[in-house]
């Protein structure tokens, strides 16, 4: 008898274990560089704790035409608009619903200066991106294409 409530418990514990895993690598399957959908920008999404964060790592035109580096000048705080776009955080504190998702995130756009709440999924080989204000299923929706 303690063989078999030993059997119960040992293959509860592997299936919690195998479950967790998987979890996990399916939440890491966006870490990786990311084309935006105008081909102009690389964006390179990255884990930090348990938490999803992405950087501007590429630029088509990185310079002004007097070539100094584009800078962040749509951002409404002024404090903020000497930083360069080249280097900059986009994508902020995703979390993986442990399904399909990630959730719970900003993504900011450099061309607008605006913040947007954003959850991002898979379609097909492509990575969705809406960004909302408020209710999630009004917003605008972009797609990434992989860079690595």
């Amino acid at each position: 008898m303690k063989r078999v409530k030993f059997a119960v418990v040992l293959s509860l514990i592997l299936t919690f274990a195998m479950g967790q895993l998987m979890a996990q690598n399916g939440a890491d399957k966006i870490v990786g560089k990311w084309l935006n959908e105008e081909k102009d920008a690389k964006v390179e999404i990255y884990k930090q704790g348990d938490k999803f964060f992405g950087k501007i790592v590429w630029l088509k035109d990185p310079n002004r035409e007097d070539g100094s580096a584009k800078l962040d000048d749509e951002n409404p705080d002024v404090k903020l608009q000497s930083r360069p776009i080249k280097g900059l955080l986009m994508l902020t504190s995703f979390v993986f619903d442990g399904d399909d998702e990630w959730e719970d995130g900003e993504i900011y756009d450099p061309k607008s200066g605006k913040t947007y709440s954003c959850y991002m999924e898979f379609e097909d080989d492509l990575l969705k991106i809406k960004g909302y204000i408020g209710v999630k299923w009004v917003g605008r929706t972009t797609y990434w294409t992989s860079a690595n």
